[in-house]
């Protein structure tokens, strides 16, 4: 025995000259005892092969999970904007109005509002042929006045007056027809005044209380419209 020693490839620890393989990893030291000696940058023996063998797999296995995990998670929805319904409009119906023509009983068409002139009632006339005591409700005893004025002038010498019962159900009856009612105006004129002879209980004998219409025409030949208004008879 010598104190020579010979250090093992592949560890690196020193062995005794006669020793066969590493007393440290194993690894024969001579040539041709056990396993042939590993050569090249890759090492051969058992230990590293499976570390590496190992760190391939954990690499391999969370190349796997990244792809699955990716595959599993939905991107997000493009939001596209959507413009806002704009509401509809509904055309409102039209109002026609037909001269009065009906027979006796029976009422004319509801007029449009888009008139020249206007009624005022009252229980007195001044001298500049407005209506005083401005009222729309009659009882007993009362005069029944009225004034028509126009936004231009009457340009006749006659002008012709409806009225028509406004019955509970809303139906409408022609108590007075146009034709039975001239009356004298001022052709160059825009207002006249107007008393019923009688007053109040003249009306209520012929016609009974309720709600009324009175309507003012023009031009007999080709009646047209020019005012409107309200009242009440009441006993």
């Amino acid at each position: 025995m010598t104190g020579e020693t010979v250090e093992c490839y592949n560890c690196g620890r020193a062995n005794p000259a006669w020793a066969q393989v590493c007393r440290s990893c194993g690894v024969p030291i001579r040539p041709g005892v056990g396993k042939a000696a590993a050569s090249g940058p890759i090492p051969q023996d058992r230990d590293s092969l499976i570390s590496m063998g190992a760190i391939l797999a954990s690499i391999a296995a969370a190349v796997v999970l990244g792809l699955i995990l990716s595959g599993m998670i939905p991107e997000a929805p493009v939001a596209v904007a959507t413009p806002s319904p704009e509401p509809s409009r509904t055309p409102r119906p039209t109002r026609s109005f037909e001269p009065s023509g009906a027979p006796s009983g029976e009422a004319s068409a509801d007029p449009t509002p888009a008139l020249i002139g206007t009624v005022t009632f009252g229980t007195g006339i001044n001298n500049a042929e407005e209506a005083t005591g401005v009222t729309d409700t009659f009882g007993p005893g009362a005069n029944f006045c009225h004034s028509v004025a126009l936004s231009e002038p009457f340009g006749v010498d006659v002008i012709q007056e409806e009225v028509i019962r406004v019955e509970e159900d809303g139906s409408l009856t022609e108590v007075q027809p146009r034709a039975d009612s001239n009356l004298r105006v001022d052709a160059a004129g825009q207002i006249a005044g107007f008393c019923a002879p009688g007053g109040t209980d003249s009306l209520l004998a012929d016609w009974g209380a309720g709600s009324f219409i009175l309507r003012d025409y023009r031009n007999p030949d080709e009646p047209e419209l020019v005012a409107e208004g309200r009242f009440t008879l009441t006993e």
